[in-house]
């Protein structure tokens, strides 16, 4: 679980919610059906007319990440590549065989299944190279989604004001209204705004650093194998899977 993630959440409410209230507003200001309908489903009606079918469920498969990110674990794939290297040594490469059935991760399996197939060194990275590029690209494609809704939602928070507004101009002959309905109006610009900077945006590019660094475990994979079927020292594996990994990690 990602705390700082929750974290971020739940301080972007206090933000709002709290400084609703620190300026007098209070938190009722912030309660608006109407807002809500136009900017929440307006950009949900944007972004769904914007995206494909299959691009949309695969952003929200991804959603989830933000909070709970996949766990790649490079340190325990390292130690799981010198492990096989180390069978590969002794017993041949037709020795990974058995551990096919128990690898769960569905890129490991395919790079070990090529390598127990006998598959020439740049034949695996051809095939590998191209499945992480086709994961990455429709990934991002997902991530841009929320990009997407984060550009929409502040537009639809201005139409929102803006019909609030002419709501307000309706009722210019009671003056006791004006001073809520003029609120009321904002709401939906606060709405917009928030949940863009808030929320969308950031879990945008939450969603890009989590895909860039699947490819980046990924691409480490690749290396492993290939260094495995090139027959080379289980240490020298680990030295250069190793170079991977950014000192602060």
């Amino acid at each position: 679980m990602d705390v700082l993630s929750i974290a971020g959440l739940v301080l972007g409410l206090f933000a709002v919610v709290g400084g609703a209230v620190l300026k007098g507003a209070g938190v009722y200001s912030l309660v608006s059906p109407a807002a809500f309908v136009i900017v929440v489903v307006g950009t949900v009606a944007a972004s769904s007319l914007q995206t494909p079918l299959a691009v949309m469920r695969r952003a929200m498969k991804l959603l989830p990440w933000i909070i709970r990110p996949p766990v790649l674990g490079p340190d325990a794939l390292i130690a799981k590549m010198v492990e096989w290297s180390n069978v590969a040594r002794k017993q041949g490469l037709l020795g990974l065989e058995p551990l096919l059935e128990a690898e769960s991760d569905p890129f490991l399996r395919k790079g070990l299944q090529l390598l127990v197939d006998g598959g020439e060194p740049d034949n695996i990275r051809a095939i590998l190279e191209v499945e992480i590029q086709s994961r990455e690209t429709a990934d991002l494609q997902a991530a841009k989604v929320f990009e997407g809704m984060g550009i929409y939602a502040p537009t639809l928070g201005i139409i929102g004001a803006v019909l609030g507004l002419m709501a307000v101009m309706q009722n210019l002959a009671d003056p006791s209204k004006l001073g809520a309905g003029i609120a009321a109006a904002f709401t939906a610009t606060v709405y917009g705004i928030g949940l863009a900077n808030l929320l969308f945006l950031p879990a945008a590019a939450k969603l890009k650093s989590l895909v860039a660094h699947q490819a980046k475990v990924r691409e480490m994979t690749i290396e492993g194998l290939i260094s495995i079927a090139q027959g080379e020292n289980p240490r020298a594996i680990e030295a250069k899977l190793q170079g991977f990994l950014h000192p602060s990690a």
